[in-house]
Parts: C-alpha cells; structure tokens; sequence
C-alpha cells in the first residue's frame, strides 16, 4: 500500500529534483496516482514558481509531452562539511547536487558559535560569489566529527571539539541561516552520499571516513542507521597494541588514539617528520618515505582488526573507505587484507572493498539528499503562499 505521505506535492518535486521523472505521465507511474490528480499537483507546484516547463520530452507513442524540471526560484540548499581544520562548503541545487563549492580554513577547536557563524557567512558569501544570492535558501546542511543526537540536534561527547559539548547545533544554525538546519555526523552524511550517488544497488554499505579521525556510517535495509546517535562509532573500540596511548575519551588504547591521522601525525612527530595535515602523510607515502609507509600500514592492520569483527556481525554489501587518508593506498591494501584474511569466507565472498566514488564531495551529496527527504515543511509553505 502507498504511504499517503509519499503522494502529495512535495514527493512529486523529489521525483523530478532527482531526475527520476520529467513528465506527468511519468509522475503518474511512479506515484501511482490517477493522471488528474498528479496534474492538479503538478499546477500547484507550477503556480508556486517550483516548477518549470519547457521544450518536449521524449515520446512514448503520440504527442510528445512537455518536460518538467525544478524551476530556478525553487530554491538551494546550503552545505557544510566540517573537519577539525577546515570546512568544505557548497550550494547545492535541490537533488543535492554541488553548483559552487569552496574551502574554509577553520578550528572546529574554537568552540561552536564561532566557527558555526563563520560557516553559515562564508556560505552566504558562496552564494553570492556565484550568482544565487536572489535565489530562495530552502534549508542548511552541517556535517560534523563528532556524534549527533538525532532527536536534538545537540553534539555529544566528541572528542577533539572544547566547547561543543550538549551545545544546540540544529538551533543556532536554524536561528543564524533563518531556514531549517540538518545537522548530522559527517560519516552518516558520507554514507548517505556514497550510497544515493554510487552505490543505489547497495541496500547494505559500511562507510569508513579516514582522516583526523576515524567514523564509521552505516546504510541499513537502504536507509541510514542512526540508532540512538551513536551507531557507527568506532573511533573507541579498544585494540590491542604494544604501546599503551590515552585517547581524548579517557580510555585507554582506542583505535583513534592508534589508527587516525591525527595519531598518525603525531607518531611521526616523535620521529622528526613534521606534518599538519593527514593528506601531507598520503604526499609522504606516495614519496616513499619509509616512517609514514609503515605508519599507515600499521593503522591499516589495526583497523582491519575492528572492521573484521563488524564485517562478520553486519555481513555489508560493500565497505567503502573514503575520506584524505583513503589515498594512501598501502593503508587501503592493508585493510582489504587483513579482513579478506580473518572474516568467514561468507562474510567476503561477494563483499565489494573499495575507496569512495563520491569522493571528498560525498558528505555534501549526503547532506543535500537528506534535506530534500525533509521538504515538506518548506514545500507545504510556498504552496500555500
């Protein structure tokens, strides 16, 4: 049976934001509506300047029909993915896709009013800069490296961010930008954007993002799976190590604390290479500087052991690993090895391990996917205008 959610204006426009429709009559097989109903809809929608018609469409036999597609005016939506140093900002049309995109230099370290005003203010800048600074904000999408209660919007408990803590993320960014603000964890976001845009065949995907630190986001039955917040965080399962290392959790011997770039920056430190930035240590092993070769191969092995454990418990369609330090290819190649070695041949005997299609963009995709799922609210309101 169809949900009655999904048969009103605003599932039209996602059909068509989408690409997977263009004309009424497509609307009307994927809707399953009756034809004057989806025409009814699809004149609202027109009368409200979301919907624009143009040129003919392809012909199934007869007439050929007119071709529908967002209006301009519909709107955009405006996209942060935030990291422990830097910020990846976009404009992106309705389906999500990136029409500008730009890179901020941050500290997420400052606390969360700054930095969150820097970013809804540089996007405005973005907006401008390219041309949509007339064009209707429909909502705000802010990725963060930290956990997220879904309910409240609030960050909890991350590590590496002072000041964040219980802080209202969804509230400010709604108060600041003046529409209505998603905020999610940035390799939720990931997941999300990998399996929309390169991966829709895959009902079952585990994202892996590497980079200062280490998240996990999990496609569960198609969807994402939040749980209570906190699903995918394997930043703190506890490893087996030599050396001792106390993680900014408290606990001791996280893989974090072991495994991501920040610690991977710092080991190198204590052997005197300096580096700021995981993607400088991939510029190091492409050089073939031995330290930062073995560094990675040893997060590698580590992280395959906590990825072998929940390859076998979750059994994925693919396990994708993206984020800067999935360039380092010695630590991919690790990974792939350890879990093809250890896990139940069942587990690995049709899983796909690769590196992210969507690449650095996908946490933007992801974002941008999601807000347009939340559109009623905002679509219900130009129609009623």
């Amino acid at each position: 049976m169809r949900n009655s959610r999904d048969d009103g204006p605003a599932a039209l426009l996602r059909l068509v934001a989408t690409g997977q429709a263009e004309s009424r009559a497509e609307l009307a097989r994927l809707s399953g509506l009756a034809a004057s109903s989806v025409s009814l809809r699809v004149e609202q929608l027109l009368d409200a300047g979301l919907f624009a018609e143009e040129g003919a469409g392809a012909s199934r036999g007869g007439r050929r029909p007119r071709r529908l597609r967002l209006a301009r005016q519909a709107g955009v939506f405006l996209v942060a993915d935030l990291g422990a140093h830097h910020a990846r900002l976009a404009v992106a049309d309705l389906a999500g896709t990136p029409l500008a995109l730009s890179d901020l230099t941050c500290d997420i370290a400052v606390g969360p009013e700054k930095t969150l005003t820097d970013v809804i203010d540089a996007l405005r800048a973005l907006a401008r800069a390219h041309g949509f600074g007339d064009v209707p904000v429909r909502g705000a999408g802010i990725g963060l490296p930290g956990p997220v209660d879904p309910a409240t919007g609030q960050v909890v408990s991350p590590s590496r961010m002072p000041g964040w803590n219980d802080f209202p993320v969804r509230e400010f960014v709604t108060a600041q930008a003046g529409v209505p603000a998603l905020v999610e964890n940035d390799a939720n976001l990931m997941a999300v954007g990998e399996h929309r845009h390169s991966r829709p065949a895959c009902d079952n995907l585990m994202v892996i993002k590497l980079g200062s630190g280490i998240g996990c986001g999990v496609i569960v039955d198609g969807r994402l799976h939040r749980g209570r917040g906190a699903a995918g965080d394997i930043s703190h399962v506890r490893i087996l190590s030599e050396a001792t290392v106390d993680c900014s959790c408290g606990h001791p011997d996280c893989l974090e604390a072991h495994a991501s770039g920040a610690a991977l920056i710092a080991a190198l430190a204590e052997q005197g290479i300096a580096v700021d930035h995981p993607a400088q240590i991939v510029d190091l092993v492409a050089d073939g500087v031995p330290q930062a070769t073995s560094a990675v191969r040893t997060a590698g092995r580590l992280i395959g052991d906590v990825l072998t454990a929940l390859v076998n418990f979750f059994n994925p369609d693919a396990l994708i690993i993206g984020g800067s330090l999935s360039n380092a290819e010695p630590l991919v190649a690790t990974v792939r090895g350890v879990i093809y070695e250890r896990c139940l041949p069942l587990a690995t005997r049709n899983l796909e391990i690769d590196t992210s299609a969507a690449g650095r963009d996908a946490s933007i995709l992801g974002a941008g996917h999601l807000l347009l799922e939340a559109s009623d609210g905002w679509i219900g309101r130009a129609l009623d205008r």
